[in-house]
């Protein structure tokens, strides 16, 4: 394969006599390939004029050169875990020298800053915000570190991975702070927020984007009531609480949510008092267009990256350090983020055009803020 593209950049084949010949071949240099079946020493052609590099050298999918990097950084480092050290081995990487590894991972910051420092140039109604909680070794201890991500969808109905930073944890700050970043890159036009109840979460929400309507989670919603309940009358409990997402109307929500506070309150007031807090919040979704519902109500469309995220970092088990920690992940949102762009949209263009006429005062408030 090297020799047939490097013959195709000459403009001849090796010792041939030809007038279309546009350069020549200058022997070889040593090359090792790591795969995941092991090494390879690569013999690869040099050229009088220029350079060639075979194509087949990067072939990897951005997730994979970003676990290659993490991997070899792990053991080069001497960090490494038995878990990514068999890893390592299994994918020839203990060839890798500190050179290498540096070079693999600044090509790498390069794709991952440009992707999380992107303009923001179309409107984004809708915003999806959670937390993925990472091992990552920090000195001498292993520190759990908040990968904070937040999903979007455009005014045209499409899907977008928005945001990403690996932050100490889930306080106001660090939300403020990558809110604030989100808007600095050109967030707008948002009317629904949609998140768990996590107080430093809602509090970050409240500084950046105050006015705009908060979507608490039915789904962490239901497990907050519930956790207040005993086992033996969780099905009850969730019988009366499943009663109120089945409406079809604010109104008839509010009044199966009255009922649900009515039947909770006698045996159980710590479970009822949570719901009665969260009419507002739990009922936001059904401001906006019916056919959005099923999305909007909880984080769900969060909760299955997430657990993808979580599936793939697992086998990495303990990062070496918090940038080892972003590559990785970003890389894995990038990929999804392309996935999305060719697929079809998540709202019809129809629906998003009900959603626009329905743009209330929070929209213009953001925007003049």
């Amino acid at each position: 394969m090297m020799d047939g593209e490097a013959n195709a950049l000459c403009g001849a084949d090796y010792g041939q006599r030809s007038d279309e010949r546009s350069n020549q071949r200058n022997g070889y240099r040593d090359r090792v390939f790591e795969t995941r079946l092991g090494t390879v020493d690569l013999k690869i052609p040099k050229l009088r004029e220029g350079s060639y590099l075979p194509s087949f050298l990067e072939p990897r999918r951005r997730w994979e050169q970003a676990f290659v990097s993490v991997v070899s950084e792990a053991y080069v480092r001497g960090v490494s875990t038995r878990k990514v050290d068999e890893l390592v081995k299994a994918m020839g990487a203990q060839g890798m020298s500190k050179s290498e590894v540096s070079r693999l991972c600044a090509t790498l910051d390069e794709d991952v800053a440009a992707f999380r420092g992107r303009q923001l140039d179309r409107a984004y109604p809708y915003v999806w915000l959670d937390a993925v909680y990472l091992k990552v070794r920090d000195g001498k201890h292993v520190v759990s570190k908040a990968t904070l991500v937040a999903y979007a969808v455009s005014e045209f109905g499409e899907r977008e991975v928005i945001g990403v930073e690996v932050a100490d944890g889930e306080m106001e700050d660090a939300w403020r702070a990558f809110l604030g970043g989100l808007v600095a890159r050109g967030l707008s036009g948002v009317q629904l927020v949609i998140s768990d109840a996590h107080t430093g979460l809602r509090q970050g929400i409240r500084s950046v984007l105050n006015g705009v309507p908060w979507q608490r989670c039915t789904v962490h919603f239901m497990r907050n009531v519930l956790c207040r309940v005993p086992k033996a009358a969780q099905g009850f409990a969730a019988a009366a609480l499943q009663s109120i997402f089945a409406q079809t109307s604010t109104d008839a929500a509010r009044v199966a949510l009255h009922k649900a506070v009515e039947l909770l309150r006698a045996k159980y007031p710590a479970a009822a008092t949570v719901v009665a807090e969260a009419e507002e919040d739990v009922l936001a979704y059904m401001s906006f267009p019916e056919k959005h519902w099923r999305q909007l109500h909880s984080t769900n469309p969060l909760e299955r990256q997430n657990k993808e995220i979580r599936r793939r970092t697992d086998v990495i088990g303990i990062f070496p350090n918090a940038a080892s920690a972003l590559r990785l992940v970003t890389m894995l949102l990038v990929e999804q983020n392309d996935e999305w762009a060719v697929n079809k949209r998540y709202f019809s263009l129809e629906s998003m055009e009900l959603l626009k006429a329905s743009a209330g005062p929070a929209v213009q408030a953001l925007e003049a803020a």
